[in-house]
């Protein structure tokens, strides 16, 4: 007897339908997969014995040929096993109604004793799920609310055992789908643990964070040890605006494949990444025999944090610059390409030399200008290419240490960089920008509308500090943000004073 069950495979970030096709045949007790199965899935057969059996069914002891389709396409992870185990019953004639198999999605992990357990990426599978029109999906009870909130008429039933799974599909029992309240979920993430009204002192790194968050502007902090960069960065996901439920569902898809939810049904709060400047090329834009989303991804529509920039490998850096312009990441492999988002606020911080102290006037410089050359250097000029502000963070002065008022909290901040972001979702709508960091020449041009007096400064810039061409689009897209922040509709001059400010390595040597 044959019978099928419709379950998913991953690609990257999403899901894809994959058909679990079971044929129970006379003849010598012999079990079959096919469909390139990984070792992983081979294994299911073994958990899904001990499984029916310490829940009071009977695994078929005749032939048994299983096809997993498409068959040209590699099957991992253990997600297969309660589909196997359903088509299973289904083709031994103990689940009856093998059209209603075909109806509904279904993945679980099986532990021997008959439990489901959750798996790795739910949220793509319930996707694909909608997409397809499924009458639903049944998941792990561990996955349903994560699952849940594609909402859109397409029910997701947790199962606990499998037991509820089979019952649920010959008609024997009832499950009630999960439910997942969308508006609690982002008004429990709209809490942040951290202020920038904690950040004393630096009120000019402040300031330059709050331009780079109105307009999506990539940052680079220079200073000494100990000065604060890695407590600003923090703090910038705080004065980013709320996420909306699009970003939210392409966040948590990916952390969803991942495995990193950590029970959380949504990620509702801007991702802050911060990976350890030994990381690898892979480990930060994704790879593996099996691609697999890196920190990038991760930090998807949130902020990626690299400390002590020139630290990190030079051929790690360098995989930075596809990502940083195209926000998305693409990894070609034999089996075939797969890509990954990438849309991030990308916030670099380092020291100004190797020991750190090259601009303190407090501590004595211990390096020769050859080591700070060759210490900056590391950074090529491609990626400082992308990075369109950076801001010098000098030591913390001992009364602003001291001083017992609370700066500028974050909600204050975020609600100017909502009003900027208001104009440039105006200015870009109907086109793939929503932001001024992502401006094109052809938008540079048509938007970035400059005074006479800000003409003359910037022309003053270019040829009496040697700023180039690059650094004039930079300042270009910062003026048109601070002229945001002010409700301006042109660019004036003391916004391209500003603008300059924030272009230091350009002006001159650290």
């Amino acid at each position: 007897m044959l019978a099928s069950v419709i379950s998913s495979a991953l690609a990257g970030v999403d899901a894809y339908p994959v058909e679990v096709e079971i044929d129970i045949s006379g003849g010598l007790p012999a079990l079959k997969m096919v469909g390139l199965p990984e070792k992983s899935v081979l294994e299911a057969l073994d958990r899904i014995k001990s499984a029916l059996r310490n829940s009071g069914y009977d695994f078929p002891g005749r032939k048994i040929t299983i096809n997993l389709a498409p068959a040209d396409t590699r099957k991992e992870g253990s997600a297969f096993d309660l589909p196997l185990a359903i088509a299973l019953l289904g083709a031994n004639g103990q689940i009856r109604d093998r059209e209603r198999m075909r109806r509904y999605l279904v993945l679980g992990e099986l532990a021997l004793d008959g439990r489901v357990k959750g798996i790795k990426g739910a949220l793509p599978s319930a996707l694909l799920a909608r997409t397809q029109k499924f009458d639903g999906a049944v998941l792990p009870a561990e996955n349903a609310r994560e699952a849940a909130v594609v909402g859109d008429g397409t029910p997701i039933y947790g199962v606990g055992n499998i037991r509820e799974a089979i019952e649920f599909f010959d008609g024997a029992g009832k499950l009630e789908p999960a439910i997942a309240n969308l508006d609690e979920l982002f008004a429990s993430a709209a809490h942040y643990d951290v202020d920038f009204s904690e950040v004393k002192g630096q009120e000019q790194a402040k300031r330059a964070l709050e331009v780079a968050a109105a307009g999506g502007h990539n940052v680079l902090m220079i200073g000494p040890p100990g000065s604060g960069k890695t407590m600003l960065a923090k703090r910038l996901p705080t004065v980013l605006p709320a996420m909306s439920f699009e970003e939210a569902i392409e966040t948590t898809k990916v952390h969803s494949v991942m495995g990193l939810l950590e029970g959380r049904a949504l990620i509702a709060t801007r991702p802050f990444r911060s990976p350890h400047h030994t990381i690898s090329d892979a480990g930060l834009i994704g790879g593996g025999p099996v691609p697999r989303p890196g920190e990038v991804s991760l930090a998807h529509r949130g902020v990626l944090f690299l400390d002590e920039l020139p630290e990190f490998r030079k051929n790690v850096l360098e995989v930075l610059r596809q990502p940083l312009e195209d926000s998305k990441i693409t990894i070609s492999r034999v089996m075939g390409t797969l890509t990954f988002p990438a849309s991030v606020m990308l916030i670099a911080a380092m020291n100004p030399c190797p020991c750190g102290f090259y601009t303190d006037p407090q501590h004595e410089c211990s390096c020769s200008p050859l080591e700070i050359q060759r210490y900056r250097s590391r950074i090529s000029g491609p990626l400082l290419d992308r990075i369109d502000i950076h801001v010098e963070v000098p030591a913390v002065k001992y009364r602003d240490l001291t001083d017992k008022h609370a700066g500028e909290a974050s909600a204050a901040i975020r609600e100017r960089v909502n009003r900027a972001r208001s104009h440039q979702l105006e200015r870009f709508a109907g086109m793939p920008i929503y932001c001024n960091a992502q401006m094109g020449a052809r938008e540079l041009h048509q938007h970035c509308v400059v005074e006479s007096a800000g003409e003359r400064l910037l022309e003053l810039a270019i040829n009496r500090l040697g700023l180039s061409a690059r650094a004039y689009t930079r300042i270009l897209k910062v003026a048109r943000t601070i002229a945001d922040l002010e409700d301006a509709p042109a660019i004036a001059a003391h916004h391209v004073s500003e603008a300059i400010q924030y272009r230091s390595l350009d002006r001159a040597p650290l």
